[in-house]
């Protein structure tokens, strides 16, 4: 019998300084030990998705920095690392080094917010990178991950918890398996050039396409960066011998169908069981026992933060959640948000869920592969365990609330100098004589 393995919980309400979000981040940081895995010089890889150019549901700055600050407490060397992406939209901001620094510093993350170095892992175009053997894996049985975070002492994996419509839902396992890859890394992940399951043999609709008489033909016309889709006058020609699979194809062409239908399940499916060997990868390139996970299920959007936009999340924030398995943290996610209510007017109502339903498997996928591949997968390749034990955290008591202050002085005795060498309040300032508030209380008062 397998010995559960401890997740770590807060939720998200806040009534105090030591029950802030952030707080209630270190706070489980401390409570799952992943200061352990820091040792005194160590060289930490602060793992995160810095968002796409324009959305807003990304983890808040904020969160980066106190835990880069709680690494250099530590004695550790902290950078904020990520890697370059494919093409997969075609405004997506993120496929170089000089684009994702430019959206980094837009979206809040740079070298004077952070505190820290940014280091785009897998360099300006992402082939920096080191090939990971890989016989224990499901499918991939080599990955390429990014080499800044090969490189690493240590890392911890901080993770915006939401769906996303590849992978289903994006937790630990896929921010290590896909956000740890380099680009070369992504295109064997996401099955380019696999003559099995891949893109390369995946099926399409040509009749679906009007071709160039589509007002959008212009943008399919330059989707792809091999010239692999010709649009012709009436429909569209798809030359998958030359697809490297960059995923630029899908997403513009969903309205029409053309790329999408249910005979793409078992490629989206093998690349959810990619993702979780492709985490493997990662977490045999830093090693297991020097990796911290932390998941902040919080803004639960439908989709990724790779998007240019954020919906309505699908259901309540969840709360904070640490390990040192990334299976088992996202498996507790996932079970806390199967049983959680839904918010109104958002894609889980228009769905029809429920508590008790899964919620990405029908609000998250592009076309309703199960949440449950990623950590079956990531459990049988030997990436974690899905048996865990949840333990709630309590919040550190009055006593220790300093170490969530700017200063440990109160800002009266701060400023008490100033009041004194200059008294800014006058004896009375000019107001009427008297309010009568009862004239400002109702809806239908008078202007």
């Amino acid at each position: 019998m397998k010995i559960p393995v401890e997740v770590f919980f807060m939720d998200d309400r806040s009534t105090n300084i030591q029950t802030g979000l952030v707080p209630k981040m270190l706070t489980v940081f401390d409570a799952a030990g992943l200061g352990e895995i820091i040792e005194k010089g160590d060289l930490v890889a602060v793992k995160l998705h810095m968002g796409e150019w324009n959305t807003t549901s990304y983890i808040r700055p904020v969160y980066a920095r106190a835990i880069c600050d709680k690494i250099k407490e530590l004695g550790g060397k902290p950078f904020i690392t990520d890697t370059t992406t494919l093409p997969y939209y075609p405004y997506a901001s993120r496929t170089t080094a000089y684009d994702y620094l430019k959206t980094a510093e837009r979206n809040g993350f740079s070298s004077a917010t952070m505190g820290c170095p940014i280091i785009i892992a897998d360099g300006f175009f992402g082939n920096d990178d080191v090939l990971i053997d890989l016989p224990e894996g499901n499918y991939l049985k080599e990955q390429y991950i990014g080499a800044a975070i090969a490189h690493a002492d240590a890392m911890i994996v901080l993770t915006h918890f939401k769906g996303h419509p590849l992978g289903v839902f994006g937790g630990a396992i896929k921010n290590m398996g896909v956000g740890c890859a380099s680009k070369r890394g992504k295109h064997n992940l996401h099955l380019a050039r696999d003559y099995n399951v891949g893109w390369n043999v995946a099926p399409y609709n040509p009749q679906l396409c009007m071709g160039k008489q589509c007002p959008k033909s212009n943008i399919c016309e330059n989707l792809c960066p091999v010239d692999a889709i010709e649009i012709t006058e009436d429909s569209l020609i798809w030359h998958q011998d030359k697809c490297i699979g960059c995923l630029n194809h899908i997403f513009p062409t969903s309205e029409c169908g053309a790329f999408l239908s249910l005979g793409m399940a078992d490629l989206l499916e093998t690349s959810c069981v990619a993702i979780a060997d492709s985490a493997l990868a990662a977490q045999k390139a830093v090693g297991k026992d020097k990796i911290g996970y932390i998941n902040l299920a919080l803004d639960i959007s439908p989709w990724c933060d790779c998007v240019m936009w954020a919906d309505r999340p699908l259901i309540p924030n969840l709360g904070v959640f640490a390990s040192k398995d990334m299976v088992a943290i996202d498996m507790a996610c996932l079970d806390m948000a199967r049983e959680s209510d839904i918010i109104a007017g958002s894609v889980a109502e228009m769905k029809a869920l429920s508590s008790g339903i899964e919620k990405f498997s029908a609000a998250g996928a592009l076309i309703g592969s199960s949440e449950m591949i990623q950590v079956n997968a990531a459990a049988m390749n030997g990436g974690g365990s899905r048996e865990y034990k949840l333990k709630k955290v309590n919040p550190v008591s009055g006593d220790e609330v300093s170490q969530f202050l700017i200063d440990p002085m109160p800002v009266s005795q701060k400023i008490k100098k100033y009041y004194q060498k200059q008294m800014i309040v006058p004896k009375t300032f000019k107001r009427a004589e008297k309010i009568d508030l009862t004239k400002y209380r109702h809806r239908e008062a008078s202007e």
